[in-house]
Order: structure tokens, then sequence, then C-alpha cells
């Protein structure tokens, strides 16, 4: 009887698994492997947020395929070497598994394939994580796009090609014999120090918690979500990004669940298709995870001030919106998409600090940081990246909290130091009578702090030095988009 190895990796879920189904359809036993080899996706291995996650949703992932007949063996890498041991322990001739786009997985992933055909070993990559793999999108060129609006239209032409989802296997035949590996908590993939206590309030790891939360959001937040999603005082988003980053919904999932055709519905596939565009990216210009896709910024003087970062992470700017996204952040692991922007500005263009630096602190903080989506983020809001338009994108603080948390709801549920301001005040603290703090009971420098930066001078001074880039120059960097592996 033939048996194949199905490794599970970013795509821990049974429905719409790529490799499952072709693992299953050439094999008449399966061995359902999760390698934990975080030096090899160095120098962005998971952060201490992800790793919360990924141990609650391994969990899910080894209960449901224990209860149909095939258990997930569970160890610490290096991946080929245990691949390579778990074929010849159970007898297994193929390996099978959905392809990752992150520079250094591409480069693990095609070395290891080559290793594995070698020791005579069928070894077969899989799409899975998008809708459309990012070399099958290119401009009229051949070229990757740089651009999301053409990008967007290209792909909107290929979407009614995408496949509908695949359902999951009701059972599956497991091998005799397989090694033992190591218990879940041997990873130590929990902090030691329990700064995850809201997570699991707010959080259901797993594919059984993505299809509820998918479910909800379908039934209930899908109407109005185009007028809507730019709330962060309302639940208004799908919160379905770390689901779809550790891989326990597909986006075909999300796609045929969300459907086509009205203004919410194509609002919300407008954003999935933003998060093809970071893997198209991130797949063609691999070394946008640590430098600029515009070269003119390769070599940018930041001139902010690096000890201003630890009050940046700390939400303790003195700038309302940007201190309660920060906590946010920090007490949820995650934070809405519209604030992620105020506060990778203010980072950028009013502290004067590299987007590398937020880039790195959201990567380590956020439950969904998924490593493309983090470098499109940064680099767009920094100005250095794909539709940069750096000479006058600079995001207000106060602008912002003004139209998009009218009643300063948003700003109250993470500041409670300053719930009592008047909603005229809330958003800048800085500029209100001292009456009004003295009535609201807000001593700044007290009981919360005065900005670091002036917002107005600091604006000035990151629109003198954006001018200053305008000279053109062509990346020699950027290089032809990748073949198929």
């Amino acid at each position: 009887m033939q048996t194949a190895l199905v490794w599970f990796r970013r795509d821990l879920r049974l429905t719409d698994h790529a490799a499952l189904a072709a693992a299953l359809g050439s094999a008449e036993r399966i061995v359902p492997v999760y390698i934990h080899a975080p030096e090899e996706e160095a120098p962005w291995a998971m952060g201490a947020a992800s790793r919360w996650w990924l141990h609650h949703t391994l969990a899910a992932l080894g209960a449901a395929l224990a209860e149909r007949g095939a258990p997930l063996a569970i160890f610490a890498g290096p991946s080929a070497a245990t691949l390579l041991a778990v074929a010849r322990a159970t007898g297994a001739s193929s390996v099978h598994w959905n392809r990752r786009y992150e520079p250094a997985v591409v480069a693990r992933d095609t070395a290891l394939k080559a290793e594995l055909r070698a020791a005579g070993l069928a070894a077969e990559s899989h799409p899975g994580d998008l809708l459309l793999e990012p070399w099958s999108v290119a401009n009229r060129a051949g070229e990757p796009f740089r651009v999301f609006t053409p990008f967007l239209r290209a792909c909107r032409a290929e979407l009614a090609r995408v496949p509908p989802p695949r359902p999951p296997p009701a059972t599956l035949p497991g091998a005799p014999q397989v090694p033992a590996g190591v218990p879940l908590d041997a990873l130590r993939l929990l902090p030691h120090v329990r700064w995850d206590g809201a997570f699991a309030r707010l959080w259901t790891p797993g594919e059984a918690g993505a299809l509820a939360r998918l479910e909800a959001f379908v039934a209930e937040g899908l109407a109005g979500y185009a007028e809507r999603r730019d709330r962060p005082d309302l639940p208004a988003t799908s919160r379905l990004s770390p689901h779809l980053h550790f891989g326990e919904l597909s986006p075909r999932q999300v796609f045929a669940a969300v459907g086509a055709g009205g203004r919410d519905a194509d609002a919300f596939v407008r954003e999935l298709l933003w998060r093809e565009f970071a893997h198209h990216l991130l797949y063609a210009f691999p070394h946008t995870t640590d430098a600029p896709l515009d070269a003119r910024f390769a070599d940018f003087p930041w001139p902010g001030d690096p000890h201003l970062l630890g009050a940046w992470q700390r939400g303790a700017t003195g700038v309302p919106l940007v201190d309660a996204g920060m906590r946010e952040l920090w007490h949820t692991g995650f934070m809405h998409n519209r604030v992620r922007m105020v506060v990778a500005s203010f980072l950028t263009k009013n502290l004067g600090l590299p987007w590398q630096d937020g880039a790195r602190w959201f990567h380590d903080t956020l439950l969904d940081a998924d490593l493309a989506n983090n470098t499109l983020g940064w680099q767009w809001t920094a100005g250095c990246g794909a539709d940069a338009a750096p000479y006058y994108r600079i995001f207000s603080p106060l602008l912002q909290a003004e139209r998009f948390d009218p009643e300063r709801s948003y700003l109250r549920a993470w500041l409670p130091e300053l719930a009592r301001l008047p909603n005229e005040w809330l958003h800048r603290p800085f500029e209100a009578p001292s009456a009004v703090l003295a009535a609201a009971g807000v001593r700044l420098g007290v009981d919360y702090p005065w900005p670091i930066v002036d917002l107005a001078s600091s604006r000035k001074r990151a629109l003198a030095a954006w001018q200053r880039m305008k000279s053109p120059a062509k990346s020699a960097r950027e290089g032809a988009p990748r073949q198929r592996r």
C-alpha cells in the first residue's frame, strides 16, 4: 500500500487543502506531519503573539485529524532530515505540501524538494494560500505589477476561473507505526510571562473558530461593510486575518462565502485582492522585507530620535489615536487597519523613525503577522513601496480620530485616563483649556503624557524630506519575477 506524508505548515485546516487532497488521491494511507523549525524562517521567524495562536491551532488541528483517523505527528526540525526520517519509518514514497511565498521559506523549500527527490521520494508542492499564484498575474510586458489598481483589474478578470473550495474529508486512512514525535507543549510556544490573558477571551484559533467567524461575518457584518469598514469604533470588519494567516481558512472559502456583486461584497473582495497583491510583490521582490521597493529610499537618513521608539511601542506618545491603537495591539494581538496606517504614519513621518522598526514590532505583536501584508503595509505608509505617494501622504491622527471615531468611543475604550474629556478635546487633550482638563481629572504629564513630538512641525519636516527624494532612480535590485518552483 502506498503511503504519503502530508506536511502541514501555514495551512492548518482540512477543508480545501490541496496537498491533503493530492495525497489522498495518490496513496492509500497518509501521515500528517508538522515540523517546528523557526531557524529555517530567519530572520522573520514567527513572533511571540503568533506563537500563541500557533499552539492553539495546532491543538485544534491535531484533534480534528485524530478524530478522522490520522493523528498529527509533531516534530522539531530540521525539516528535510525530519521528513526523510519519517518517510523511512513509515515506508512513505511521497511528500505533499502547500506552498508558501516568504523569501526564506521559498529558498528552503526549493533546496528541500531537490533533496527529497534525490533520496527517491516524490516531492510535490501545491497551491493553497492564495486565489491566484503570484507568478500567474503579470502586466502587458510580462513583469510584476507595482501598482494596485491595474493588478486589481487583472485579478478580477481571473476570478471567474477560481475553482470552488474542496470539502473536508470525512475520514482519513492513517498509517501504522508513525514515529511518536514530540508533545505540543515541548515546542514552548506559549509565553512564560502571561501577557496573553485577553487573547483567549477574544479569539478562537482553529478551523472551527475560523468557520464560525466567517459565517458570522457573512450573516451579520458584510451588509454595510463598504461604508463602515474604516470605523475602529464599530465591529465592522471581518477579523478573519489571523485565520487566513494560519490557513485555517483558504481564500477560496472566503471568496465563495462572500460572493460577488454588490457594493459590500466587492469592497471585501478588494481587500482579499490587496492581500494577493502583497504576496505578488513579496514573491517578485523578496528584498523588500528589509529594503525599500523604491531604491531612492535605500539610504534615506531617518532623522528621528530612536529613544522615542519605546514610547510608540507602549502607547505613550501623548497622541490619543496612536496610543489607543498601540494599546489595542498589545492587549488583543490585533489593530484595526485604519489605525494601523495612522500609527505607521506617525512613526515614520512624525517621529522620523525607519519603517523597519515598526514592521519588526508588528511582526512580534500581531496575531495576523503575515510577512507579505506587513511589508506592503509599512512600505506603503512610509512612502517607499508600491503605490507610494511619499510627498503628501501623512495621516493626521487628529483628523482621523474626528472622522472615523466620531463619538470617541474607540479612544475611551483604550485610554480610560482620558475618558471624561468631552469629545471636542479627547483626541487632542494637549490643546484643551486647563479648566476642561481639570474638570475631567486629567493632568498632562502625570495621568497622560504630553506629545513626544509636535505634529505640525514634524509634518513639515517630513514633507521637506520627501521633497528632496523626488529625483527618479530605478532600483537595480528589483530584478525579474521568479519562476515557478
